[in-house]
């Protein structure tokens, strides 16, 4: 019988050998965190805290993320043969990937998150995956938010040097012994609402504010 590409690419062996690549290649950035502190607090204090971020910049924040592991925090991650290796490398990383998107079993995937989320208190959210548009913010981020009772809070990442992907996102990938910046936004709170107007400002209003992180050619050029 043969062998699948994809039988190897989301086999085990090759999660653990990619995991191992990415802390290896990623241990050469040089990371400066800004403005963790409030929302940090907010969780010590028994806040939930939903951190989005955008597509492009995932990479970068992995190496990063491991500090979070504590938490167990729950990731929602496409049903994908892309979003299988990304699940692989997120559960290594010490995250809880759940599988589903906006196109496929995003319902299922939804109530999922929520309840680990819940327990948890720490999620987080790819705010325009797994397949763009670029710089749209999905619905499902602010449901979760509302179902949670969570603040959402941005997470941004920059490099001084990188590469970017001539890809949907145009993927920033930091070149080695790049400077890294993780740097968050303010905390966004929304009140839940059945109104699909307000509903729909609010997602606008995140939208509005998170394109500014944007980077490489999505950049959003000042007026």
């Amino acid at each position: 019988m043969a062998i699948k590409s994809k039988d190897i690419i989301t086999s085990e062996v090759f999660l653990s050998f990619l995991y191992r690549f990415i802390r290896i290649y990623s241990a050469t950035f040089r990371y400066t965190i800004t403005r963790e502190n409030e929302w940090m607090d907010y969780l010590k204090q028994g806040g939930n805290v939903l951190l989005s971020v955008w597509h492009q910049q995932f990479f970068t924040a992995i190496r990063y993320c491991k500090i979070f592991e504590e938490y167990h925090p729950p990731l929602m991650i496409s049903k994908s043969t892309d979003g299988t290796i990304i699940a692989g490398v997120a559960r290594r990383t010490g995250w809880n990937p759940v599988l589903g998107s906006s196109s496929r079993g995003g319902a299922e995937a939804l109530k999922a998150m929520i309840d680990c989320f819940k327990s948890s208190h720490l999620a987080a959210h790819v705010v325009d995956g797994p397949r763009g548009p670029a710089g749209k913010i999905k619905a499902g981020l602010i449901r979760l938010a509302h179902a949670a009772d969570a603040v959402i809070v941005p997470l941004y990442t920059d490099a001084d040097r990188a590469w970017y992907f001539n890809s949907w996102d145009n993927f920033l990938l930091p070149k080695p012994f790049a400077r890294v910046r993780v740097s968050y936004g303010s905390m966004i709170k929304f009140n839940p609402t059945t109104d699909p107007d307000e509903f729909e400002g609010q997602r606008l209003k995140l939208e509005r504010i998170m394109t500014s992180g944007l980077k490489g050619k999505l950049a959003v050029q000042p007026v």
